[in-house]
């Protein structure tokens, strides 16, 4: 028998796992339920942790799952995921107006809510877009990380963008577009042969593509040169 607290919290959580795909945090639990403090949080989730209603995925932040529901709740949980086909506790994924430093939030996501995108490989020079384009791999992106349009995925080759905590080996998710404001992450063509991913500046007729590494030089060019072919919503990596 749960108290009507813990009810409400599992009703709570699982709402949002079903919206957004992200469990809430302590503060938004604790403010949802008017409790006054996180400790009350902890405790609620314990009770229904102990009584099998919910599961934590283990050395990560606010990563929730609802494993079953009272028998008198009309919804109906989704069913856990069997051994080895859980793959949400080891990937990180962070938005594209993420703040990369800082670790980002493990998206508990149901099944239901990943996207299959395409996976066209390493985004390196030389490489045009339209050259990586292979339908026969993909790879499962969170739902909450795509919008409209059309999206696909690249992995990073290179250490050029480690400042804005785009490491070597992570992969990205783009969202195809011509255009992009400045200050945007984008995938650029360079003269039909060369894609790279790099920080947009336009300054009067040039165009600038600015790494996040000192290490690397920032390079201009005219703006007959450089094609946008899409702009980065979100990163993925593993651990």
């Amino acid at each position: 028998m749960l108290t009507r607290k813990q009810r409400e919290l599992l009703k709570f959580i699982q709402e949002r796992l079903g919206e957004s795909g992200i469990s809430p945090s302590f503060d938004e639990m604790k403010e949802a339920l008017g409790l006054k403090s996180k400790s009350g949080v902890h405790r609620l989730i314990t009770g229904l942790e102990e009584r099998g209603f919910i599961r934590r995925l283990p050395h990560r932040a606010r990563a929730l799952d609802v494993v079953r529901l009272p028998e008198d709740q009309t919804t109906k949980a989704a069913p856990a995921p069997r051994a080895g086909e859980d793959r949400r506790a080891a990937l990180n994924v962070i938005r594209g107006d993420f703040t990369p430093s800082l670790p980002g939030a493990v998206v508990a996501a149901q099944a239901s809510s990943a996207l299959q995108l395409p996976l066209y490989g390493k985004i390196a020079a030389g490489t045009p877009i339209e050259a990586l384009r292979d339908n026969s791999n993909s790879i499962d992106v969170p739902a909450t990380l795509v919008g409209r349009g059309e999206h696909y995925a690249l992995t990073v080759e290179g250490d050029s963008m480690v400042d804005a905590g785009i490491q070597d080996g992570d992969t990205v998710v783009i969202e195809r577009c011509e255009s992009a404001e400045n200050g945007t992450i984008v995938v650029a063509l360079i003269d039909n042969n060369e894609v790279t991913l790099k920080r947009l500046r336009r300054k009067g007729d040039s165009i600038a593509l600015e790494p996040a590494n000192q290490a690397h030089k920032t390079r201009i060019f005219g703006p007959d040169r450089v094609r946008i072919q899409g702009r980065l919503v979100g990163l993925m990596r593993r651990y």
